[in-house]
């Protein structure tokens, strides 16, 4: 997020804004702000390639927290904002933190957390003003007010070391290696992704999502180094998100499929409340679009948004227009980087149409910081392809079709099953909010198909409604595939950033051996 010329070409021009506040920071204060951050971290002692993280909800002082260190050569760490103690204190430990910035909201948490954080040098609190806090824990505002406002004179590119969300497992740290380069002079695979996604100056870009999550931190790096000005959401709401569409005239936006499932789930009238005919793109990440809701989405919106864009996790990126993907609505797109390999466990290269794991040949190095065998496991044996686990086909027409993670895959009787499917279904059934599919014990099968359910407000879990989407789903789904029982819950772990939580639920029929699930 460095704002570069920018600053001084349009200083009073607002890089950002606060959604629920209105509060407007310009670029020259984020400018000034994020150098005298620079300037703390080097009097605190980092150096180019060390490393510090911001643990915190999206707030006024996020977007500096990032910008200092990409211009200091340093290491980011942006932690997910709703990790409790111990998963805090693995990821500060894991990465070598030097220096934490967190919130007063957030503060019970840090304190217990950095107990256990040996490295840890200072703890910096936005919005602690006043209050008193522990030692080594300083006010970020006192902290940073006396620091020159003008560039550290060793300015260098630094960039983000993001965890993976641990939905499957214990979270890894994504290095990239830095370049000896200046920060106005971005990563080649950054400069690729702000082309291909048309960030430009005059784009009004709204950030729904947390920042803490890859897609809505580098879309709005790409739009603060485009001189463009985002606005960003506390927390995301189907019909707020509409309303500043219309509020700023937004222009560009980055959703996942979640955020569409639920304005989809408001009433015709609301949807159609406000204004819209301003937005002309949207990104969607992080996981596959259920065919019906793309469909919906692009039937509704077709008519206003110009393109859509989709992206895979294995570093793979895709396109389509709202015309191709209403005759391909079940797929991310046509393959823009990289050449894609779909393989069998063997590394056999699988038929057009048949599913495998997705490889790539890399779009730019990395590797899982401390985790040399998983690193290993994401290249192939001659470093040429890389893989995250994304299991998809290309159809004939050379579009790529994600069906599931390989890690979520449900091996019951010798069969393999991908539970995405099933999932989809559920989640576009009217009495269902929300959805998830996996395995769990089965004495005679190793594994069979459970399915926990969170139904629309009014909808009963009753034996009815079990019924229902059980004939429903067996008019859709081969036998195998079908769930034998459902499950249901007053709410899923799910993310604000749309990722869920699948571990959290597959854990506690396998901790306890039973098919049922356990209540907290």
């Amino acid at each position: 997020m460095y704002p570069g010329a920018y600053a001084k070409q349009n200083p009073s021009k607002a890089a950002f804004i606060m959604a629920s506040t209105g509060e407007e920071v310009s670029y020259q204060v984020f400018d000034e702000r994020s150098n005298q951050l620079a300037h703390y971290l080097r009097y605190e002692g980092l150096k180019k390639n060390d490393h510090y993280s911001v643990f915190m909800e999206n707030n006024n002082r996020y977007l500096e927290s990032n910008s200092a260190g990409e211009r200091a050569g340093l290491y980011c760490t942006c932690i997910n904002s709703y990790l409790k103690t111990q998963e805090l204190s693995y990821i500060l430990i894991n990465s070598d933190t030097q220096i934490l910035i967190t919130s007063k909201a957030k503060l019970d948490i840090v304190k217990e957390a950095a107990k256990n954080c040996s490295l840890l040098k200072r703890i910096l609190v936005v919005g602690a003003d006043n209050d008193e806090l522990p030692k080594s824990f300083l006010d970020y505002k006192k902290a940073v007010s006396d620091f020159p406002t003008t560039p550290i004179e060793d300015e260098s590119l630094g960039t983000s070391m993001l965890y993976s969300s641990g939905t499957t497992g214990r979270p890894k740290g994504i290095l990239r290696p830095l370049p000896d380069q200046r920060p106005d002079e971005p990563l080649p695979i950054m400069n690729f992704l702000s082309t291909l996604w048309n960030y430009r100056e005059d784009m009004i870009y709204l950030s729904p999502a947390p920042l803490y999550h890859s897609a809505p931190l580098f879309a709005n790096n790409f739009a603060i180094r485009a001189g463009a000005t985002t606005i960003i959401m506390e927390k995301f709401d189907p019909l707020e998100f509409l309303r500043l569409i219309e509020k700023y005239a937004v222009t560009d936006s980055q959703m996942v499929p979640t955020m569409f499932n639920r304005i989809l789930k408001l009433s015709e009238e609301e949807r159609k409340r406000y204004d819209l005919s301003s937005l002309k793109h949207v990104i969607h990440a992080a996981a596959p679009c259920p065919v019906q809701v793309k469909r919906q989405m692009i039937e509704w919106w077709g008519p206003i948004i110009n393109e859509y864009y989709g992206a895979t996790e294995a570093f793979g990126f895709a396109y389509c227009d709202t015309r191709e993907w209403l005759e391909h609505p079940g797929t991310v797109g046509k393959i823009m980087i990289g050449e894609l390999s779909i393989l069998d466990d063997e590394m056999n290269e699988v038929p057009t149409g048949e599913s495998g794991t997705l490889w790539f040949k890399p779009a730019s190095e990395f590797k899982y910081h401390k985790e040399p065998e998983k690193t290993a496991e994401a290249y192939s044996k001659d470093k040429s392809l890389t893989t995250v686990g994304d299991v998809g086909y290309l159809d004939q027409d050379g579009f790529l079709h994600l069906t599931d993670r390989k890690a979520f895959m449900i091996i019951s009787g010798g069969v393999n099953i991908y539970p995405q499917e099933c999932e989809d279904l559920l989640i576009s059934h009217p009495k269902v909010y929300d959805a998830a599919v996996f395995g769990v014990p089965n004495e005679d099968l190793g594994e069979e198909v459970k399915a926990v359910v969170q139904p629309i407000d009014g909808h009963s879990d009753d034996k009815n409604l079990t019924n229902e989407l059980l004939d429903y789903l067996n008019d859709h789904l081969s036998r195998q595939k079908v769930p034998r029982s459902i499950d249901f819950v007053s709410e899923l772990p799910r993310l604000p950033t749309g990722k869920l939580y699948k571990r959290l639920l597959r854990d506690k029929y396998w901790q306890s051996g039973k098919s049922k699930i356990i209540q907290e």
